[in-house]
């Protein structure tokens, strides 16, 4: 069942369109990335859903609902959707109480809260005495209360120094394996590969591809070959393989294939009777950031 199911939905800012008849689905339990880089709509996207924007065109349902109740969606949702902003004065513990307020939620479930971001240690701190890193675990921290079906977090490790992405990282996986739905817009590859159970992919508004992190890895394998004379290894790769992408860094032609299944004694036999010894002959997967890399540097049709 899914949690969140985007149809359609396009938004456009005058003359730049946002998004562009972006659809995927959300599954009940899963971590799912939004990727991007910076100007591709992620941001745009998770304000239509939490109904801080109207779309221009599509609609969307939360749980099942094409018109979920704004009260019942704060008491099903948890979100942060920019840097955390507290009171600075004020103890980790006294700006949950006050959120909490906000909430109409008590304060009992304050102090577990606070344990499960790993910052029941400093709850009399001041907020002002926090690393970025504490500070987005507080921020967290209050998305948390109500205990919430699903958060959606718009980069939560963004400007966090190494030690504080792995901090937000491990938090969002106990959490994910705690049975919450998580949707996390990032520009960070590496992030979303080593977190996230499912991703979409965007680029100008527009969705890329979208599904399994494991699947959509797995959508295309990388043959690395050498031989001595490189000049006509790549001739010949380019005549047999048209319709794949191949390129060459230095000595070492990579080809790549979509849709897996990639045979490797038929390249190594195609060199052979071409003529051309190989030195060299690798097959590796490709990684979710070569894929994204791949994908966003294609230009686009669309102006």
């Amino acid at each position: 069942m899914s949690v969140l199911s985007v149809e359609h939905i396009s938004k456009s800012y005058r003359t730049v369109r946002a998004l562009r008849d972006v659809t995927f689905d959300v599954p009940r339990g899963s971590v799912f990335g939004i990727l991007g880089p910076n100007g591709s709509g992620k941001t745009t996207l998770l304000g239509i859903v939490t109904g801080v924007l109207n779309p221009d065109a599509g609609s969307f349902s939360l749980f099942g609902e094409t018109s979920t109740p704004a009260n019942l969606l704060r008491k099903r949702t948890g979100t942060l959707l920019e840097t955390p902003n507290f009171y600075h004065y004020l103890s980790a513990y006294d700006n949950l109480v006050i959120t909490s307020g906000i909430k109409g939620r008590g304060r009992g479930e304050i102090d577990g809260i606070l344990l499960k971001v790993g910052l029941h240690e400093r709850r009399d701190s001041k907020f002002s005495t926090f690393s970025l890193g504490m500070k987005q675990r507080l921020g967290i921290a209050a998305a948390l209360l109500g205990d919430p079906e699903l958060l959606i977090l718009d980069e939560p490790t963004n400007g966090l120094d190494p030690e504080g992405i792995a901090e937000i990282r491990n938090l969002i996986k106990e959490l994910g394996a705690a049975g919450h739905t998580i949707v996390m817009a990032s520009h960070l590859l590496d992030e979303v590969e080593k977190v996230c159970t499912h991703v979409a992919i965007l680029k100008k508004g527009k969705l890329l591809a979208a599904g399994k992190t494991d699947e959509i890895m797995s959508e295309g394998d990388i043959v690395e070959v050498s031989a001595a004379d490189t000049d006509r290894l790549l001739e010949l790769l380019r005549q047999s393989y048209p319709g794949q992408k191949i390129t060459r860094d230095g000595d070492t032609v990579r080809l790549c294939f979509t849709g897996g299944g990639t045979d490797t004694a038929a390249v190594n036999e195609l060199c052979h009777e071409g003529g051309v010894v190989l030195t060299k002959l690798l097959l590796r997967r490709q990684s979710l950031e070569s894929m994204f890399l791949e994908l966003v540097s294609t230009p686009s049709n669309d102006r």
